[in-house]
């Protein structure tokens, strides 16, 4: 052999790893049964967390470059989309975690004060490194997010604080995403003309539906008159910042237009990538909405209206978290600005020959 020998058990270190379910419920002469369910399943979590980590911390050393390489949007994509399957399983783990009832739960619960999810390090890594900012976080006790987790763990969420997220990564690099305006062709002059039309459509068939009565009328007419509205000030780069001050957006001008670019014409050849990696986001934000849901009802059918281990108002205060820590909401927002793939401006003829492959 070429190496020493080690064999399934030691690599994997077993004797630790299954060594580490210690239940408090023997400690204090009282054994619940489904206490090791609760460990084992939320030390899994842990292990998955540190997983979507090592993955988010190799993109991030990517797109943090001042130029990020066309070769390494593949790997980029490959290793969020894993981020995406283990999510997968992790939301599944919920559906075991379930199978614990309320009384079961009960038979252990007062032993757990005050551990909390708060206080899981990873979970706060992994949401701060995606890009959820402290304005963004749901206020819990007054407190910023991060004074349930351990002084050594709270210095060190500091200085992540201060490290760019992949929010921040994926904005710079769409803002210098080629091919929105060249001297023959301005994209976005032409695409706004065809968004504003299809939107004029849509309420001229609203007004003139007999099956529709007045009020219903009136509140669909307002609604699009409202996307008219934000189409009006998205496709103007002074106005722009009017929706960002508001929370509409969050992305910079630049690359929200270039991410509509890429949604648009993700058939050509070199769009492909990024349009798997934005795809990838969106994925892994609703991932991250459905786990934070499931957890919710399920805090809410063990707990009801009781409060949870760490302090909070339990099932309600989650709830609240769910929507609230979104990060990439921007980029299925852009749906509101899609138009029927025959309406689509057509791209002058070099613009075209840049976007496919050449040989």
């Amino acid at each position: 052999m070429k190496y020493p020998s080690i064999d399934y058990h030691n690599y994997l270190k077993l004797d630790s790893v299954l060594g580490a379910q210690s239940l408090r419920s023997e400690e204090f002469g009282k054994p619940a049964h489904d206490e090791m369910l609760f460990i084992i399943v939320h030390q899994a979590y842990e292990l998955w967390f540190k997983q979507i980590l090592t993955e988010l911390n190799s993109v991030l050393a990517i797109m943090n470059g001042s130029k990020v390489p066309e070769e390494a949007i593949g790997l980029v994509v490959h290793r969020l989309e894993r981020v995406r399957e283990i999510q997968k399983l992790i939301n599944g783990q919920v559906d075991v975690l379930e199978t614990m009832t309320p009384l079961d739960f009960l038979d252990f619960r007062d032993y757990l004060y005050p551990a909390s999810g708060f206080q899981s390090f990873q979970w706060r890594c992994i949401e701060t490194k995606l890009g959820l900012t402290s304005e963004q976080r749901l206020q819990f006790n007054d407190s910023p997010f991060f004074k349930a987790l351990t002084e050594s763990q709270q210095k060190e969420m500091q200085i992540i604080l201060g490290e760019a997220s992949l929010f921040e990564a994926v904005d710079s690099w769409l803002a210098r995403i080629p091919f929105l305006e060249k001297d023959t062709f301005n994209f976005w002059q032409s695409y706004q003309a065809a968004v504003l039309d299809m939107l004029n459509e849509d309420i001229t068939v609203i007004q003139e539906n007999p099956r529709l009565s007045e009020g219903e009328k009136k509140r669909s007419t307002g609604v699009l008159e409202q996307t008219r509205k934000t189409a009006e000030l998205f496709f103007n780069a002074s106005e722009y910042d009017t929706l960002k001050a508001s929370g509409t957006f969050r992305l910079s001008y630049r690359a929200m237009h270039a991410a509509l670019f890429i949604q648009v014409y993700r058939d050509r050849p070199v769009l492909q990538g990024p349009h798997r990696l934005i795809s990838a986001l969106i994925d892994i934000d609703e991932k991250m909405t459905e786990w934070r849901y499931k957890h919710a009802l399920m805090v809410q059918r063990m707990l009801g209206k009781k409060i949870g281990t760490g302090g909070s108002s339990g099932a309600d205060y989650l709830k609240a978290a769910t929507e609230k820590h979104a990060v990439f909401r921007d980029f299925s927002s852009l749906s509101s600005f899609l138009i029927p793939r025959s309406k689509i401006p057509r791209l002058p003829k070099e613009v075209e020959e840049q976007m496919h492959f050449r040989f």
